[in-house]
């Protein structure tokens, strides 16, 4: 039955991306074929063998102790403000993160992440038949995070196509940053978030190649990222990820202040109109695509309440509301819905990816926002194609 709902939820992906493309005669099958195979076997490895399940285990042991030393520095400062035993979302979740923006600095002034980043994405080119700068934003999304990847690449930005900017910007949508990856793992099994970054990325790959295929010549794939420019001390760059991680943590509480509380007043205007809430009608309208991923029929209105509350807010808001009735949801339905929550792809998103381009090249940024939409749609398929995969293995 799992490999019917494979079938469903890539026939899914595949005809809304297909509707959309900008030019259907040059979708190459060969290298999506090789991915999805890639995806699945990539996805059996890490849930159902030993080295999978042992490598998951260590790498969410290693978050949990990070997180720890986070909330460490946390207390010193703010130990006495908060009640002894009670935990603080804020406090406990978002602050670990400017720990793990240091960590993250450090693998990067060293080296170490960007030589990762280069070889893993070439090793992706060579499997996939993209050019090396789309497998390169491709894997360093999955660890930088949407906004800062651009900053590796501000050469690049002017050069390329307006087609290679729609595959570029819908990589980094798909992803998530590496820095807020402890927090994830407060709210969803860390099985399914190391699982979900890893696929991601091809996902977002495979999309791309429907809805927005191209040729590419050797010359014109540039891959060189961005050089020449003044070296920070070791203890600036400190300094600059503490501050990094900061602004991080204050962002996603600010947003989940704002969202949180606009989802329950839209919630309350129209229970006293509609005598339902928001969020159920939006259960229903997604309840036909989590059917077609593979959700169990009694859970699917919940798991499109959640999948759309993330769309319209973001990962983190409906993380706490999955949190709330996971207990009351099928194994295969959490396995689906945590992965699909594991990625940027939301109306927010648009805005940060627009501004960030922006920033660094202003004409490119007004083209990243004429196609803000469409963006959200591929990197949501991305979110589908992923939930669907891992699916087949629950």
């Amino acid at each position: 039955m799992n490999i019917v709902y494979l079938i469903t939820g890539l026939l899914l992906v595949a005809s809304a991306g297909y509707a959309v493309s900008n030019n259907r005669k040059k979708i190459k099958l060969k290298p999506i074929m090789i991915m999805i195979i890639t995806q699945l076997v990539i996805a059996f490895l890490l849930l159902n063998t030993s080295i999978g399940i042992d490598s998951i285990r260590f790498i969410s042991k290693t978050f949990d102790h990070l997180m720890k030393l986070g909330i460490s520095g946390v207390d010193f400062v703010f130990g006495g403000i908060k009640n002894k035993g009670v935990s603080t979302f804020f406090l406990d979740v978002l602050l670990p993160i400017i720990f793990i923006s240091v960590l993250i600095g450090i693998l990067n002034y060293f080296k170490i992440l960007p030589f990762i980043i280069k070889y893993v994405g070439l090793a992706l080119s060579k499997l996939n038949g993209m050019g090396k700068l789309e497998n390169y934003i491709a894997v360093s999304s999955a660890i930088l995070g949407q906004s800062e990847v651009f900053l590796t690449t501000k050469k690049q930005l002017g050069l390329v196509s307006k087609q290679r900017l729609y595959t570029l910007c819908t990589s980094a949508m798909s992803a998530v940053s590496i820095a807020i990856v402890g927090a994830y793992m407060t709210m969803i099994e860390p099985k399914y978030v190391v699982t979900a970054i890893a696929v991601n990325i091809l996902s977002a790959l495979i999309v791309a190649n429907i809805i927005n295929p191209y040729d590419l010549d050797n010359e014109d794939d540039l891959l060189e990222t961005q050089g020449g420019e003044k070296k920070l001390s070791f203890f600036q760059m400190i300094s600059e990820s503490i501050l990094d991680g900061l602004k991080i943590a204050i962002i996603v509480g600010a947003m989940l202040i704002g969202f949180i509380a606009l989802m329950n007043l839209i919630n309350d205007l129209f229970l006293l109109i509609f005598h339902t809430s928001f969020q159920s009608l939006l259960g229903y309208i997604f309840a036909p695509i989590a059917f077609l991923m593979g959700v169990p029929a009694s859970d699917i209105v919940k798991a499109g309440s959640i999948m759309a509350t993330k769309i319209v807010t973001n990962e983190f808001v409906a993380m706490q509301d999955f949190k709330e009735i996971a207990s009351s949801l099928t194994d295969k339905t959490i396995g689906i819905v945590s992965v699909f929550l594991i990625s940027f792809a939301n109306f927010g998103s648009i805005g940060i990816i627009t501004g960030s381009v922006k920033a660094l090249h202003e004409k490119q940024g007004d083209v990243v926002a004429k196609f803000g939409l469409k963006l959200l749609l591929g990197s949501t398929l991305a979110s589908i194609l992923s939930a669907t995969v891992i699916g087949v293995f629950l």
